[in-house]
């Protein structure tokens, strides 16, 4: 893969690129009506492969806050057609990388030195390049590192870039109205928080410290010395990608193990920490050749209050999804039903989200659970094909929910599919003991 010599930093530099990638769809969607008018049972999926591809080759040379919201749209299976999923993923440890020279210069810049001046050996060339930042395999004094550099400017772009990819994204969820920018505000807020390095030291270091009660889960020692705002060292850890690892032909009892051990990971983690690992793709897993799970990122933390675990956890038991005046009393102060909403809204998102939390919470709802049962995925798709196609939601204000779904959902979903890729039987409430 070809490195990069320069990144766009400036706001008219990024946003030209954007426009460029604009004028591509547009050419797209033109061949496509030509197509179809010629033929009117032309397929989309030819149309989907060349936006993918062209948005993914626009955002991967960009870098940061842009390629950031593709590798968070690439864990949504059921809500994007198939090329984007696939073309997306690649955003998680796929992208290309800085070359030597400017690797050595953005070293210097946020540590200081040069990297052969701190390090006994330093590779030029990383071994793994994502959307914020790339790692290289170093040494000092015996011990095997690695060391994560953050790409120039991707910090200072992060609400410009937003600014870009919001229109694109109001028009994919439906987002209407001022109400919609508390969930651009989220995610402005926590991608600032994934480029400071510092903090990630340090959530690293109380996370891994809490967690290690958890069997067949490994973490890396960070090192406070050898980091900074914006580099990051931490211990080597040898291991496949989690992603990489569910394409092999393992046995369900090791499945079953790593599953656990994942399941327990965050459960501990939201019940007992209320501090949460919000970003479960498998670029941030490896699988040890013990078979263990090792966690290997942690820039993405999400806190959860108080006022919104509760009601939260309260509608994942059946008594209450199945109440109808407590059902509607945890929506509202959810802020999915909103004291404007008419009572045409109200019954459709009601019925709405009965629905989607009595398939979604099922797993609680049993001592075991089997995450690789393909009934429970196709209840999954269907609803989400079902909403996507339904005319009448696009109607309505689709600002559904208090801003800490965002994440909370997404850490479920990415952990769900982690799941399934693993085709995990779990003990649901095997975390409790864990919590004294």
């Amino acid at each position: 893969m070809k490195s990069l010599d320069t990144i766009p930093t400036g706001k008219i530099e990024r946003a030209g690129k954007l426009v460029k990638t604009g004028v591509k769809i547009g050419g797209n969607y033109v061949k496509y009506y030509g197509k179809k008018l010629v033929d009117p049972k032309t397929s989309k999926d030819t149309l989907d492969q060349d936006n993918a591809e062209d948005i993914y080759d626009g955002l991967k040379s960009l870098k940061g806050s842009a390629l950031k919201v593709a590798q968070m749209l690439s864990m949504e299976k059921n809500l994007l057609p198939r090329a984007y999923v696939e073309k997306f993923s690649l955003s998680q440890f796929s992208v290309p990388p800085l070359s030597a020279p400017l690797v050595r210069k953005t070293f210097k810049k946020y540590l200081g030195k040069y990297p052969e001046d701190v390090f006994d050996q330093f590779e030029k060339d990383s071994v793994n390049a994502a959307s914020i930042g790339q790692v290289h395999r170093a040494e000092k004094d015996g011990r095997k590192l690695a060391v994560k550099i953050q790409y120039p400017g991707v910090a200072e772009s992060i609400s410009s870039d937003l600014a870009l990819v919001k229109p694109v994204a109001i028009k994919m969820f439906n987002l209407k109205g001022k109400d919609s920018e508390k969930y651009f505000k989220e995610v402005e807020h926590k991608l600032v928080e994934e480029t400071n390095y510092i903090l990630e030291l340090e959530q690293s270091d109380e996370i891994t410290n809490a967690c290690s009660v958890i069997p067949n889960m490994r973490f890396p020692k960070y090192y406070r010395d050898l980091s900074s705002e914006r580099i990051l060292t931490m211990d080597w850890m040898e291991g496949k990608h989690l992603g990489e690892f569910t394409k092999t032909d393992f046995d369900s009892e090791l499945g079953n193990k790593l599953g656990q051990a994942l399941w327990d990971f965050y459960m501990f983690q939201i019940h007992a920490l209320r501090r949460v690992h919000a970003d479960p793709h498998p670029g941030n897993f490896l699988v040890s050749g013990a078979g263990e799970l090792i966690a290997i990122d942690f820039g993405c933390i999400k806190a959860i209050p108080e006022e919104f675990y509760v009601p939260y956890f309260e509608l994942a038991k059946p008594e209450n999804i199945n109440n109808d005046e407590v059902f509607m009393e945890k929506l509202y102060e959810l802020e999915i039903l909103t004291p404007t909403d008419s009572e045409k809204e109200l019954q459709f998102f009601k019925a709405l989200f009965k629905e989607m939390l009595t398939i979604f919470t099922s797993p609680f709802h049993k001592e075991t659970f089997d995450f690789g049962d393909e009934g429970f995925w196709s209840q999954i798709a269907n609803l989400s094909e079902r909403y996507s196609k339904d005319e009448q939601i696009r109607k309505m204000n689709g600002n559904r929910g208090s801003k800490h779904f965002l994440y909370i959902n997404r850490t479920f979903f990415g952990l769900y599919n982690l799941l399934h890729d693993l085709k995990a039987h779990v003990e649901v409430n095997s975390f409790e003991k864990y919590m004294d």
